[in-house]
């Protein structure tokens, strides 16, 4: 906890504080763009099936009949008649081609394709992806991919040894795909642009909306709900909304946060937001630590040549420990970093403090939302 206090704590949960940097100092608040999207300016996502070429042995096996049938149908277009089930395919494998296009991609622009394999490939090191068409939720073909695939790492195997970097199954083509057909343009002098928040929240709906009222100077932006903005276009302004967008966007809002305490048991990982408080409390922690040993010996006959035989015995050994637990106060925190100080007073360890934080919420001490990842 030590290391996530203070104004380095705050600068990582996007609060608004100001860092000195030399002669320069960095605005207050967040931008519009990084806490909303233009609703129609989104993301589409593609999916395609295909097939990779080239490995060196570690390809699909013969469960992957798919894989078969999908080579003898590929060589059926170039004139070549096989059986796929007479096909052992260990250099070739199945995968599906994902990648994502936004209405600003025009014809011939180049995306990114993420390739994962479907069947039982072992590796996708040294394929080659061949031309996969990517489909998009209408079933249209809005971009193609083909090329080297890399999966950022290795695997190696021999002797019953092996070695590996990274996830081999999955792999990435950069600008692998191009795109052949443009997305319907959704942006085109509209009267009104809607705000959708990254986290629906009223407290920064209202924020965002006053915020672009002030810098218009005029009544144009109303929220609507939690997650949404909606925002007036002038009319002088319509025949070039890339700008206005743009103004909007880099209108910077504090965003309103909820009072969370993020937990991660797996890892013991804690994240305490800025607005948690504690009201007046004690706290006492102390562990108790049970250890059990067990040794083995064997007890032998007193004498030789007598009727007695050779026992195994089972010695067992019960230890506890119990560390002192210190009592202290909380006076009700009013800063994260008061809140922080009391609880290293305990130094306890990450996952006591979960233990601890979850004892609070309990008692009602902790004004509190408790999140388990």
């Amino acid at each position: 906890m030590r290391a996530l206090v203070g104004r380095q704590f705050a600068v990582v949960l996007g609060l608004s504080v100001t860092v000195a940097l030399g002669a320069a100092q960095q605005p207050v608040g967040m931008r519009v763009k990084d806490i909303a999207s233009v609703v129609g300016l989104g993301s589409h996502k593609l999916i395609g099936y295909g097939l990779v070429v080239g490995l060196e042995g570690t390809g699909d096996g013969r469960r992957a009949t798919f894989t078969a049938r999908a080579v003898a149908n590929m060589l059926e277009q170039f004139g070549i008649t096989v059986d796929g089930s007479d096909l052992r395919v260990e250099n070739a494998a199945s995968v599906m081609a994902t990648a994502d296009v936004g209405p600003e991609c025009e014809v011939g622009a180049t995306i990114d394709v993420v390739v994962s394999s479907l069947g039982d490939a072992k590796s996708l090191q040294g394929g080659t992806l061949l031309m996969t068409p990517l489909l998009g939720a209408d079933g249209e073909v809005y971009a193609l991919a083909q090329g080297p695939i890399s999966i950022g790492g290795f695997n190696a195997s021999g002797g019953g040894a092996k070695v590996q970097k990274n996830h081999g199954v999955v792999g990435r083509l950069p600008a692998g795909a191009s795109v052949v057909k443009a997305l319907p343009a959704q942006l085109r002098e509209v009267e009104r642009i809607t705000l959708a928040l990254h986290v629906p929240d009223f407290g920064t709906a209202r924020r965002i909306a006053a915020a672009l009222n002030a810098a218009c100077g005029e009544e144009r932006a109303v929220a609507r709900s939690a997650a949404t903005v909606e925002v007036k276009v002038p009319r002088d302004r319509r025949l070039d909304l890339v700008a206005f967008v743009d103004e909007v966007q880099q209108q910077r809002v504090l965003p309103d946060t909820a009072a969370k305490v993020v937990v991660n048991e797996r890892t013991g990982t804690v994240v305490i937001g800025e607005n948690v408080r504690v009201l007046p409390v004690a706290i006492a922690h102390g562990g108790l630590t049970v250890e059990i040993t067990a040794s083995r010996t064997v007890s032998q006959p007193v004498a030789p040549f007598t009727p007695s035989v050779t026992v195994p015995l089972e010695n067992t050994t019960v230890r506890a420990e119990e560390e002192s637990g210190a009592v202290i106060e909380l006076d009700g925190s009013k800063t994260l970093q008061d809140l922080v100080t009391a609880l290293n007073r305990l130094a306890v360890k990450p996952r006591d403090l979960i233990a601890i934080l979850q004892a609070l919420k309990a008692a009602h001490a902790l004004q509190a939302e408790i999140e388990l990842m």
